[in-house]
């Protein structure tokens, strides 16, 4: 039960800074100045009006100075990524795959709310993530290192030129930097094949839930979003699914 508490607890702290990131990546702000303030009156948030969640509940959603109603955004995402990070706990054990599940279900978490908000992929979350990815790879010794290189490398030129052939063909920007670069740093933590299931997945998955509102809307598709979710199944359940998929070849 300690162990449990002590994942919600740095889920909480994770999902503070995630807000954080969140917020000021997409409009070029820095992430420690200036600290923590009141969107409305600007006054600066005390320590003790800044426990992730539960200041917001004892504060019930309002600053304590101007009394300015706070997004629920912040406790929601600190409660996500806390419930994030005792799913994983609960589900690999308190190991380093634990760890790394975490840690790539917080990065996915940011990506995706960030792109559905502003159509942007911050370098931070991309860039930061191959390089945790490559090195949380290291607990499979050369060989686990090698793979995730690899799937990086994938995940990168699988996109670069399904933009360059959607570009061509569309005579207009198909896919933005941002998904490319996703892709690569998702492929430092799924392998190779890991980056072909999260394309697949997401996909299919922005078709069937995206698509059909922007043909009526004519929105852009934050493909992002989808890469995240099909990302995280991808991880989870990649090799249930590969399994899946020998067996039903074998059997037609």
């Amino acid at each position: 039960m300690l162990a449990v508490v002590g994942a919600a607890g740095f889920g909480l702290a994770f999902g503070s800074f995630l807000n954080v990131c969140i917020i000021r990546l997409p409009l070029d702000r820095s992430l420690l100045r200036p600290p923590s303030s009141c969107p409305s009156c600007g006054h600066v948030i005390g320590w003790r009006d800044n426990v992730p969640v539960f200041s917001w509940l004892l504060l019930r959603g309002r600053c304590r100075w101007c009394q300015q109603p706070i997004s629920a955004q912040y406790p929601l995402i600190e409660a996500l990524v806390a419930a994030l990070w005792v799913a994983a706990a609960l589900y690999y054990g308190f190991t380093l795959q634990g760890l790394t599940a975490a840690i790539f279900g917080t990065l996915l978490l940011g990506i995706a709310i960030t792109d559905a908000r502003h159509y942007i992929i911050p370098d931070e979350f991309t860039y930061g993530g191959l390089a945790l990815g490559l090195l949380l790879s290291l607990r499979g010794g050369v060989d686990g290192f090698l793979d995730a290189l690899l799937g990086a490398v994938a995940g990168f030129v699988l996109l670069y030129l399904v933009a360059r052939v959607g570009t061509w063909m569309f005579k207009e920007e198909a896919m933005g930097g941002g998904d490319i670069k996703m892709l690569a740093m998702v492929g430092a933590f799924v392998g190779w094949q890991g980056v072909l299931l999260t394309v697949f997945l997401g996909a299919l998955l922005g078709t069937l839930i995206f698509v059909p509102f922007t043909l009526r809307r004519k929105r852009h598709v934050p493909f992002g979003v989808f890469l995240a979710l099909g990302a995280a199944v991808t991880f989870v359940a990649q090799d249930a699914i590969l399994a899946w998929y020998q067996r039903f070849l074998s059997i037609g």
